[in-house]
């Protein structure tokens, strides 16, 4: 069995909308690559066509695979789509590709790996765009962001954008630790990480606003409840070093 360099990993609910273009762009953009790499889509419980369709890509190609999980959220697909993956490098990707691919050679290329054990899509930081988005959803990310930086003193300017990479090493300590199961587990993998001293880089990216967005206001306010809870956790010192 050939080794597997990277993974991709893809949480996805209620997504037969978006999910066969994202699968065929994500097979283009990576059957040029030089390394060996697998898709893993891990269905959150859809009630839509989202797995017939990822069913019918794994027809054709070994290298896709499909785990499907009772409705749990969305922290919960990433968490088991980490544990199933088999590469040496892992990437959590949004089923909406709302990152131009192309920028993925910032995360990863041919030639080199990585200096960091981890490296999240920013769409703050210095060199990234951001296009069409309404400014409202910037305002609210932006109100996010800050209850981040109030309740775990963690300085990332954008802890919630969809695409981050982890090495192996990180990826398992991190994602067997993982207690939330909401959209503040990115938020709690990054303290993880930071606790544990794992290093941790921001990515600048081309990011694209697309239709279709799952958060809803009550899910935004359970988010920043969750917040609050894995910062109460940090002062407590439930989140104690693991890399060692």
């Amino acid at each position: 069995m050939e080794k597997i360099y990277l993974s991709i990993v893809i949480p996805a609910y209620n997504e037969e909308l978006r999910i066969e273009k994202t699968i065929s762009n994500l097979v283009s953009y990576f059957s040029k690559c030089s390394y060996n790499w697998e898709i893993i889509v891990v269905d959150d419980g859809s009630l839509d066509s989202t797995c017939e369709i990822v069913l019918n890509f794994i027809s054709n190609d070994s290298r896709i695979k499909l785990f499907q999980l009772n409705h749990l959220g969305k922290g919960s697909a990433v968490r088991k789509g980490m544990h199933e993956s088999k590469g040496d490098w892992k990437f959590l990707c949004d089923a909406d590709l709302s990152m131009d691919i192309n920028n993925f050679s910032r995360f990863l290329s041919d030639s080199s790996s990585p200096n960091h054990d981890i490296c999240i899509a920013s769409r703050e930081v210095e060199g990234s765009i951001r296009f069409n988005e309404p400014m409202i959803r910037h305002i609210k990310g932006r109100l996010f962001n800050y209850a981040v930086k109030v309740f775990t003193l963690m300085g990332i300017q954008d802890t919630q954008c969809g695409f981050k990479l982890f090495s192996k090493k990180s990826s398992n300590i991190l994602f067997s630790n993982q207690k939330f199961n909401g959209w503040a587990f990115d938020v709690e993998i990054l303290v993880i990480a930071r606790q544990s001293g794992f290093t941790i880089k921001e990515i600048p990216i081309n990011w694209y606003y697309k239709e279709g967005s799952k958060m809803t206001l009550i899910k935004g306010f359970l988010a920043v409840v969750d917040v609050a809870k894995i910062g109460l956790n940090c002062l407590l010192g439930r989140y104690k070093r693991l890399s060692d």
